[in-house]
């Protein structure tokens, strides 16, 4: 598989993207922030919401404040009657709970596509006090199925890539972050960022698991009592290379993306 890679990016991870950069400060006073989305819902996709845990276990271990953390996911794995584990969620066979203390930000029909960029904007509740600033690192996860165009919600509709793209054309012309990095896993995710859709001059990285025509693989697919994907290999890849680092190891975007090339 070949991962999309747009605009990539000798940027020093600082936001989320490593154990190590999470531990680097930001720059005269600025914040890290993370908008985390799983996108589907159902048991057959424990993976998505798999993911999306497992990322807000990095984010708080790098450092993070819930309050500068907001969680999109249906919430509906956890303790489905088809979860052999009620109450838990994990990522790879054998792994931790990656559930336990993850907010509730947005869930059930209020995951959909009206309410992520309103968040994303700076338009909700959900990102305390005045939203992002112009010293601000931002990064955006998202894990689901997508298709040329556009990744799905488990509600409200599709997100399409240009909605996505005018969104942060706008967040970068409100001044409203220094660098936003973007992860998308989902199959043809790459053409969410295709050509005009992702300007080089509005300090956004965008990194996917698919380019614009293949899909994205799905992983520990084989644990017997769970019947499903355990998660997903990009998100896998670069969450378990996050947490394989030290405190004060950081790497750069281009690295991350080798480590997790050579995987997928």
């Amino acid at each position: 598989m070949a991962m999309g890679v747009l605009l990539l990016m000798h940027l020093q991870v600082g936001l989320g993207l490593g154990n190590g950069g999470l531990w680097l400060p930001t720059e005269n006073g600025g914040t890290k922030w993370a908008l985390l989305i799983a996108g589907s819902k159902g048991y057959e996709n424990y993976r998505h919401q798999a993911d999306v845990c497992h990322a807000y276990q990095i984010m708080k271990k790098g450092g993070l404040k819930d309050q500068n953390i907001v969680v999109m996911m249906y919430d509906d794995i956890a303790y489905n009657p088809e979860n052999p584990h009620k109450g838990v969620i994990i990522n790879k066979p054998n792994g931790p709970n990656v559930y336990t203390g993850v907010p509730k930000d947005y869930n059930g029909n209020d995951v959909n596509k009206n309410n992520f960029l309103a968040v994303l904007l700076g338009k909700k509740s959900a990102l305390t006090g005045a939203g992002s600033g112009p010293n601000d690192h931002i990064f955006v996860y998202y894990s689901d199925h997508g298709s040329p165009g556009y990744v799905c919600m488990p509600s409200g509709g599709n997100l399409h890539a240009n909605d996505l793209s005018q969104a942060l054309k706008n967040k970068n012309a409100a001044g409203a972050y220094k660098n936003l990095v973007v992860y998308v896993e989902a199959c043809e995710s790459g053409s969410m960022f295709e050509g005009q859709l992702l300007p080089s001059n509005i300090g956004v990285y965008a990194m996917t698991a698919s380019n614009a025509t293949e899909n994205s693989w799905a992983t520990y697919c084989d644990t017997p009592e769970y019947n499903t994907c355990l998660g997903d290999l990009f998100s896998v890849a670069w969450m378990e290379d996050a947490d394989a680092r030290r405190p004060g190891d950081p790497e750069t975007l281009g690295q991350l993306y080798d480590i997790v090339a050579k995987r997928t």
